[in-house]
């Protein structure tokens, strides 16, 4: 027997960062965001031999060591595997050590910002939901992939990607002071989609493994950049803060109304009001791309993440679409449809 899960991955659209604990808890946070076709996947197969083995075929990583109540955490190797594992242990398996194969992958690289990472801990844990019967509910597994990554494991950002990989679907997610969320599901007719995945496009410049671990630090340093910024008081970050929660509250509206005009003019100020966040959102490489789609049909442009580089998020009006794909096969990285998915995290028995 085998089980399998799936999480999607999302775009953010706008409000991102708003979601951070430090802001979150002094103002409330508000982002707009949208799962899409792509996913991080799991596979657990139970063993009865006492051996823990995983592989990680999306950053090339293996493990093979006997099952134990609690495996270390070594650097940063398999680290969110030896996380979800150790929590499930302790908190479901009454500290019981689960003997099992494991492997995972990703559909995009890692700190890309599609939020891989958080997905990967939600497909891994929806797998030994699976597996032990748990029956967590949307939240719960929400709360708990959180807890796992920003608590357990230390690791620095906000809490969108991990609802967004298990609800699924186009959502208006509310982070309240008191740490509580709420995920609006937004009602959107199919041509409303159809017409938002008509003029959205994803594009990603590239990188070597070496470099990916170089975004995946600058990601790091954008957060904590941003939280003590915020922490502090500086006006200039916490303006655009504020900002950026009021874009995702219009964003919604002109989701909901079909207003594609002002989706694309609230897209490019969401951008200015990123980088308003932190100095080093944004770089010489990353405006020199933006001025390049911008130039040659897109109408608004944005990173999908925390900034630095990634996934960009391309609005242009259907009309221009396959020109502007044309042209950006002059650019070293490739281009991709958004393809939306209602689903959030699921598993399944193969048997």
């Amino acid at each position: 027997m085998k089980i399998r899960s799936r999480a999607p991955l999302r775009i953010g659209l706008a409000g991102g960062g708003t979601d951070i604990e430090t802001f979150s808890k002094e103002h409330g946070g508000v982002v707009l965001n949208a799962t899409i076709g792509m996913y991080a996947y799991c596979t657990v197969t139970p063993r009865n031999d006492g051996i823990i083995k995983i592989n990680s075929y999306d950053n090339k990583n293996d493990l093979v060591t006997a099952a134990a109540p609690h495996l270390a955490l070594d650097g940063d190797k398999l680290i969110l595997h030896r996380g979800v594992y150790n929590r499930v242990v302790k908190e479901f398996n009454g500290g019981r050590p689960i003997a099992f194969e494991m492997s995972t992958s990703n559909d995009a690289p890692v700190g890309s910002g599609l939020g891989t990472s958080s997905t990967m801990v939600v497909a891994i844990l929806e797998a030994f939901n699976r597996l032990l019967g748990l029956n967590l509910d949307p939240y719960r597994m929400a709360a708990l992939a959180y807890d796992i990554e920003r608590k357990d494991l230390s690791l620095a950002g906000g809490k969108q990607d991990q609802y967004a990989a298990v609800f699924g679907g186009f959502n208006y997610m509310e982070f309240k002071k008191d740490g509580g969320v709420v995920v609006n599901a937004l009602r959107l007719d199919r041509g409303r989609l159809s017409e938002l995945e008509s003029s959205l496009l994803l594009y990603y410049g590239g990188h070597s493994r070496s470099s990916a671990k170089m975004q995946l630090e600058l990601t790091k340093n954008i957060i904590s950049n941003q939280i003590e910024k915020t922490e502090s008081g500086e006006s200039k970050t916490l303006s655009a803060m504020l900002d950026l929660k009021q874009s995702a509250h219009d964003m919604k509206d002109y989701v909901l109304t079909g207003d594609m005009a002002a989706f694309a003019e609230s897209m490019r100020q969401g951008w200015e009001q990123k980088k308003r966040t932190s100095d080093i959102v944004t770089n010489k490489e990353l405006e020199e791309t933006i001025s390049f789609v911008l130039e040659n049909g897109g109408e608004a442009v944005k990173v999908s993440g925390a900034g630095g580089g990634g996934f960009l998020l391309i609005y242009c009006s259907p009309e221009s679409r396959q020109r502007l794909i044309n042209e950006m096969t002059r650019l070293p990285g490739k281009t991709y449809p958004v393809s939306f998915t209602k689903h959030g995290a699921e598993s399944w028995i193969v048997r």
